[in-house]
């Protein structure tokens, strides 16, 4: 997959495209829907697929800066490229981008620049300045311009349309579960190990204490599976201020189970499977060694291990 950022660095096209465009935020099962369905027209009419994405996110340009996203930009990367997208084209998100119109957009950008012979959209997609521009705007400048437009429509679980904001909102509750149904996969974040306060090596119960750059965190303890390289551990995963020492700064920390190597500076991926319960003050650290024990006997039940 290539990856081109910025307009300006957009090598001349070989072919017309197929195009969607979106932040895909979490790629979640509704942006799963609209790749799958992009991908399979590339392939039928011999078209460059594309992903047309953001950088920041739009929201936070235009006076909403306190969105959160789901993924990094390179997780966003990484799960686009595992669906088999030849191109993906970052365009910083700035306030000439924004205001655009619907019209200048469709001719400057995705006619003259991108060459685009189809698009696919998800539901409720609007576009150029203020959010003027809709499905049916885009209809008739494709009428004008000569593309097609493919509407997609939203996926529905439970009674709800699957969405980014639905999921950070579910994550920032701690619902994971619910969330990964939404997602189609286990939430994940990634990140560097770092030396901690070795408050879990004291109570019989060293964690690996991860920084990241991931900007939504679900608190509690997690049964959870930690990636180094290509290999998966099954863990146990605390994140929050561990009061029982009464400490303020949040905190990532993983125990690896039947694991007993040193992962300072090795960069990881923690998988939050199914929370076990939030997290509270213990009157002793005796006592959350307690709990935690019963902690991991539900993440071995779960992986089905047995032994100490």
């Amino acid at each position: 997959m290539e990856v081109i950022k910025g307009l300006e660095n957009l090598p001349s096209l070989s072919k017309n495209t197929i195009i969607t465009i979106g932040n895909f935020d979490g790629f979640h099962l509704g942006h799963q829907k609209i790749l799958k369905f992009l991908i399979q027209r590339a392939k039928k009419y011999e078209l460059i697929s594309l992903v047309l994405t953001f950088s920041p996110h739009p929201e936070k340009i235009l006076g909403k800066g306190s969105i959160r996203m789901i993924q990094t930009l390179d997780q966003r990367l990484k799960t686009i490229k595992n669906f088999g997208i030849q191109q993906v084209l970052i365009t910083p998100f700035n306030e000439r981008f924004s205001n655009l119109s619907s019209e200048e957009f469709t001719r400057r950008i995705l006619v003259d620049t991108l060459k685009i012979k189809k698009i696919v959209i998800g539901q409720n997609f609007h576009f150029g300045k203020n959010r003027e521009g809709d499905i049916f705007t885009l209809r008739f400048l494709s009428s004008r311009f000569g593309f097609r437009v493919h509407e997609i429509q939203s996926v529905t679980i439970n009674s709800k349309t699957v969405s980014s904001s639905l999921i950070r909102s579910l994550l920032q509750e701690g619902k994971i579960e619910e969330a990964n149904t939404y997602l189609g996969r286990h939430y994940e974040i990634q990140g560097k190990v770092i030396k901690g306060e070795a408050r879990g090596k004291i109570i019989g119960f060293p964690t690996a204490n991860v920084e990241t750059k991931n900007e939504i965190i679900p608190q509690g303890i997690f049964i959870s599976q930690v990636k180094i390289n290509s290999e998966t551990f099954p863990s146990i995963t605390n994140v929050g201020t561990r009061p029982t020492f009464d400490q303020e700064q949040m905190q990532i920390e993983s125990y690896l189970i039947n694991f007993n190597k040193n992962l300072y500076g090795r960069k990881i991926i923690i998988k939050f499977i199914k929370k076990i319960r939030d997290e509270i003050k213990f009157k002793t650290p005796n006592a959350l060694s307690n709990q935690i024990k019963k902690d991991l006997e539900k993440a071995k039940k779960f992986f089905n291990i047995s032994g100490k």
